[in-house]
């Protein structure tokens, strides 16, 4: 069994706060070129080409790409053959956080209470973080920023069966044109079909992480992503929606079995800056 000290992930949370809050993955950072030369709006092309501007200059100079550095997501897949037995990995997950976000010099956005007291933490935690064991010895840590403007977008719906496939594209198009610019398109959109009323919303924040233009291997699913996609960038709203074909970047689905009773959807929407990043240790 393989041992991992908790100063060595700390320190990997640490870093992977300060990279995912400067740097665009490529594959974003792709879709948004591609998006700007296809541009039909004027208007549109230019916000395309300062979120270009924008990416290039947090990178060379090491600055958040946006003011909202988000509440801290985590993926953990945990190795079957890694005994973490000596260590809480969650406090040290949160220790990383802190840790990062405060050497970053990333702003801190996390409220004490939802409710009762709305005071600034001042430690961007506790973080969201979700685990899983997968076989091996190896210990991978995704870090999936998430800005309120999107967040906020984001929709669940407990639809009924017969309403299939159409009611699904119904609601994706709906939750878009209620979002309309809020969450800073072109968007990132996560859909999840399936599970029941906590699995839903999970699928759809899962599914922001996977890279632009990979299908689900699934080539029923593969299909109505694209389908999704071309039925959103159609309505117009555009980047920053103020116009333009260029609504969303890509739109993922990932899904699981549900009740015969039941069609869970929810949709996660990610604004231009699908920020992301990971460590395997």
């Amino acid at each position: 069994m393989r041992t991992i000290s908790r100063e060595t992930i700390v320190e990997a949370v640490a870093e992977l706060c300060k990279k995912a809050a400067c740097k665009l993955p490529q594959d974003v950072y792709g879709a948004i070129k591609r998006a700007s030369n296809n541009e039909s709006s004027p208007i549109g092309q230019s916000i395309l080409k300062s979120l270009i501007e924008n990416a290039d200059i947090a990178q060379s100079e090491n600055v958040p790409i946006c003011q909202d550095t988000g509440v801290a997501v985590y993926f953990v897949e945990i190795g079957t053959e890694i005994d973490l037995s000596h260590l809480d990995i969650y406090e040290a997950i949160t220790e990383g956080t802190t840790k990062g976000y405060v050497e970053g010099y990333l702003r801190l956005s996390i409220a004490k209470d939802p409710l009762q007291d709305r005071s600034n933490s001042k430690t961007n935690g506790p973080p969201i973080i979700h685990i899983k064991l997968v076989p091996g010895d190896k210990l991978k840590i995704t870090l999936a920023p998430k800005g309120g403007g999107s967040e906020n977008m984001s929709r669940l719906a407990m639809l009924k069966p017969l309403v299939g496939k159409k009611g699904i594209v119904d609601f994706v198009l709906e939750t878009m044109r209620l979002a309309g610019g809020n969450p800073c398109p072109p968007c990132v959109i996560g859909v999840g079909l399936g599970g029941n009323f906590e699995v839903a919303p999970y699928l759809a924040k899962k599914a922001l992480l996977r890279e632009i233009g990979q299908r689900h291997p699934n080539p029923y699913y593969a299909q109505f992503e694209l389908e999704l996609l071309e039925a959103v960038n159609s309505l117009g709203i555009g980047p920053s929606g103020l116009g333009g074909k260029n609504t969303a970047l890509d739109v993922h689905i990932e899904t699981y079995p549900c009740h015969i009773a039941s069609l869970p959807v929810a949709v996660n929407l990610n604004c231009h800056a699908a920020r992301h990043a990971s460590i395997e240790l």
